[in-house]
């Protein structure tokens, strides 16, 4: 391919630069390197190339090594321990320890430096939402060490270590991602980028580690309802990894064994979160950042009322329906199918809302002929594709379902729901994914340019009308003067004008005559007006709504709720096993699917 050509430096590139008319280019440091200048200009970024391909690739050998050991555990291969798959996830957490701490330090000394920032990254919500997982995490290892203090006659070292390891992990993570999310790193860019990746898989192995412990503890209590729905034929033996010891103190003990299942799904939610912060920064290494205004999204509840109190009903009663569900399920053959009519009969209900509102938000797009935002832009990117790329695992399990409904040769009642609740999922997670992409693509509502300056109108006593403009119109630092313009009142949505006509004067008679085009043309800018804030209310509500719903529907399978498991019909249809094994992968991402969703729309409501 062609080389660039050689830097300027000393006279020659003054005097290229003062025949350019502008100011001479920063000098290339010394530490750089050769490239540095030839990969500055534009497809001549070789070096940085090749180190975002030599980072991911170091990355997948990292995350792979540790899913093959965790792997390895769960299969209790011979040879492989707990303790081996800790120790490595212990020294993985060690290393981003000592590169998040160089960071800091680093920052800190050059304090002074004027950083680009993304503006699109590390949205303070979201640092909020990640704090809140984070805390509950530390509760978690706070519940390991002592578990650990309990069972210390029989566990492996390793399993001390790693909860104290993980908080101190936890907690400069959280730190780091508050104060550096959004920086667009510009120096050292070849090591931070091994860095950050080593950060982002790290988080990756952590999150399958937990899933696979929770997804375990799921799989015993599993094992033990299916003999109480009928299906004796198939095998229970538990799998579980639980010390062979007694405890020092029982009750203490039993806290400890039950607390840590309830709270993994929070744990797994920040780790996830906190991988995908982490891979934005990544991507952002040495990005050239295109300045232009940034429109601050509060969020606010005024105007989505009915949203939140239709989305708040179906949280609490989902709340009301996974609780009734955990007491019923198991206890006996009768009251399990109850369990699982009722939960079927709740979702469908909740989705049909969903695909309604989804139907509706959309037309209302169609309608609306607002330009899409294309700007590059790694944050809201890698959103559309976790939309899309972690829906595919409860599509997976929804036609799973549908194939095992009409192959089976037989049907208990309570199957039956499972046919329109598994088809609703499909279309649910069509129309909402379609909603929210549009929506993070959509350029945000400026004020028209037609309304720029309230004027007072002054009305003569005499037979004469004249019309005083008070101010002059400020306007991208030009001064213009229009009597025929007056103001529309957006938030009252009234559109106010008052025009006094003498009869005995032609002038006024003509002017009044005038006053009526301006008249029409202001009316229908303030109902245009009004259209538009009708449908942005009505969007504030439906993504509100969304928003409670997509949590609502995270809370069922992130706490044990999971009719894939408790209904039975796929197990014979498919296999007991290779059921489990689409079950235990896919039933992940779509528990990460609602949150990120939530997450989503939750943005989506405040750039409406």
């Amino acid at each position: 391919g062609a080389r660039c050509p050689p830097p300027l430096s000393g006279p020659a590139a003054a005097r290229g630069t003062a025949r350019a008319g502008g100011s001479a280019p920063p000098p290339v440091p010394l530490w750089a390197g050769p490239g540095a200048a030839r990969g500055s200009g534009a497809g001549c970024s070789y070096p940085q190339k090749n180190a975002e391909i030599l980072s991911s690739q170091y990355g997948i050998n990292l995350f792979l090594a540790g899913l093959l050991l965790t792997f390895a555990w769960a299969v209790h291969a011979v040879g492989i321990s707990k303790s081996h798959l800790l120790s490595y996830l212990i020294t993985l957490m060690l290393v981003q320890l000592l590169w998040m701490l160089w960071y800091l330090c680093r920052s800190c000394t050059q304090r002074r430096l004027i950083r680009d920032k993304d503006t699109h990254a590390g949205a303070r919500w979201l640092k909020c939402g990640i704090t809140l997982f984070a805390v509950i995490t530390l509760i978690l290892d706070s519940f390991k060490i002592g578990y650990y203090v309990d069972f210390s006659n029989c566990l492996s070292p390793t399993e001390g270590i790693f909860p104290v390891t993980h908080a101190a992990h936890t907690i400069l993570q959280v730190y780091f991602l508050w104060c550096h999310a959004k920086d667009i790193i510009q120096s050292f860019k070849t090591l931070e980028r091994f860095g950050v990746i080593h950060s982002v898989f790290t988080n990756l192995l952590l999150w399958t580690n937990g899933v696979l412990t929770e997804s375990k503890h799921q799989l015993n209590e599993h094992k033990e309802r299916l003999i109480t729905l009928g299906f004796g034929n198939i095998t229970i033996v538990l799998d579980d990894h639980a010390p062979q010891c007694n405890c020092t103190t029982t009750t203490l003990c039993s806290i400890f064994s039950q607390g840590i299942y309830y709270l993994y799904p929070f744990n797994i939610e920040y780790h996830i979160l906190a991988s995908t912060m982490l891979y934005v920064l990544w991507k952002n290494i040495g990005r050239k950042v295109e300045h232009h205004q940034q429109y601050k999204t509060p969020f606010k509840f005024h105007g989505i009322t009915v949203g939140m109190i239709f989305g708040l009903i179906v949280l609490t009663s989902t709340i009301a329906i996974v609780v009734v569900y955990l007491i019923q399920i198991g206890r006996s053959k009768i009251k399990s199918e109850l369990a699982l009519t009722m939960f079927y009969l709740h979702a469908i209900f909740v989705l049909v809302l969903m695909c309604t509102a989804g139907v509706i938000a959309l037309l209302i797009y169609r309608l609306d002929d607002r330009s899409l935002d294309n700007s590059k832009n790694p944050a809201r990117k890698l959103d559309a594709e976790l939309l899309v790329g972690t829906a595919a695992g409860s599509w997976l399990l929804s036609w799973g379902s549908i194939l095992a409904i009409i192959c089976a040769q037989a049907h208990p009642k309570y199957t039956w729901y499972n046919l329109p609740y598994s088809i609703l999922v499909i279309i649910e997670k069509y129309i909402q994914n379609l909603f929210i992409i549009e929506s993070i693509h959509r350029e945000q509502e400026k004020v028209n340019d037609d309304i720029k300056t309230l004027r007072i109108v002054t009305v003569s006593q005499g037979s004469t009308l004249t019309l005083t403009p008070s101010y002059k119109e400020i306007y991208n630092g030009h001064a213009a003067q229009d009597a025929g313009e007056l103001p529309c009142l957006f938030r009252g949505s009234i559109c106010a004008r008052e025009r006094v006509v003498s009869s005995g004067d032609n002038e006024g008679t003509s002017q009044g005559d005038g006053s009526g085009i301006h008249f029409a043309s202001e009316f229908s800018l303030c109902s245009r007006s009004s259209v538009a804030d009708n449908k942005r209310r009505i969007l504030k509500n439906i993504a509100a709504f969304l928003f409670l719903c997509n949590l609502s529907l995270w809370i069922p399978p992130a706490f044990g709720c999971r009719p894939e498991y408790d209904n039975g019909l796929e197990e014979i249809v498919f296999g007991f096993e290779p059921w489990i094994i689409v079950v235990n992968l896919a039933m992940p991402f779509s528990i990460f699917y609602r949150m990120h969703s939530a997450a989503s729309l939750f943005e989506v409501n405040c750039k409406t």
